[in-house]
């Protein structure tokens, strides 16, 4: 870590996160939304995510602990984004095929597998990081932040693309004169603030990573709970609040 990572933090994080998995999983099943899982997965992950930060401020060297942290915080967000793909898709499902330049159907196939690649990649390349990082003496850990930080970038561009898609789409519903109820407006906003929350996230994730293990922001705790912690608990948190299950109109709604 480069730090003692606090106790305080640790236990308010894996409490918070904790109660969003418990929310989404509730939510979830209560409208039998079943892809809105993929939430309470990506919360679910932070969860034992901070819970191995927890661990590391009693054992600031135990290996496990670190391992446990690294690999899940750096790959909790995919399953939000994954979660935001699914939203526009049904969007389009909604509003008609007319109202995207690909179906829903190839829509969702070409994010969500952009979503696992992204995912593959910063799995292994946090994997080979970590496991250099902590090794005794240390080892060359260059490569596998290289892999991470080419992960995060390919999410980043995977964001920028489905951003357009999405600015896209709502330019088509208007000019064909839809009317786009408050709850989809609403649904439009969660996802634009989650969105922004994950970008936000992973510039400073690519930043971190660039200046090396030992840089400045990666050993500071301060900037990992403002532009990391805070930013997930509102990318996920905002779907508690405004959840597709209740927000996504039904054809009948429309």
């Amino acid at each position: 870590y480069g730090y003692v990572p606090h106790l305080a933090p640790g236990i308010v994080f894996t409490t918070l996160f904790a109660i969003c998995t418990v929310l989404h999983i509730i939510q979830a099943s209560w409208k039998r939304r079943w892809w809105c899982v993929v939430f309470a997965i990506g919360a679910l992950t932070e969860t034992i995510g901070w819970g191995g930060r927890t661990w590391s401020s009693h054992c600031p060297n135990n290996l496990n602990a670190f391992l446990m942290q690294i690999c899940t915080l750096i790959l909790a967000p995919t399953f939000f984004t994954a979660g935001i793909y699914i939203i526009l898709g049904r969007l389009i499902q909604l509003f008609g095929r007319h109202t995207s330049p690909i179906s829903a159907a190839a829509y969702l196939w070409i994010f969500c597998t952009c979503d696992v690649i992204s995912l593959v990649i910063q799995a292994v390349g946090g994997g080979m990081a970590a496991t250099a990082v902590a090794a005794n003496p240390p080892k060359q850990s260059k490569t596998g932040t290289d892999i991470m930080v080419s992960g995060i970038i390919f999410q980043m561009a995977s964001i920028t693309v489905f951003v357009l898609f999405f600015v896209e789409f709502l330019r088509r519903v208007r000019r064909d004169r839809h009317s786009i109820s408050r709850k989809v407006w609403a649904l439009v906003a969660a996802s634009t603030f989650s969105c922004l929350m994950i970008y936000i996230r992973s510039i400073y994730r690519t930043v971190e990573l660039l200046q090396g293990w030992s840089g400045y922001l990666i050993t500071h705790e301060s900037y990992f709970i403002a532009l990391d912690a805070s930013l997930m608990l509102a990318a996920v948190a905002v779907f508690n609040v405004i959840h597709p299950g209740w927000f996504i109109p039904t054809q009948r709604e429309m």
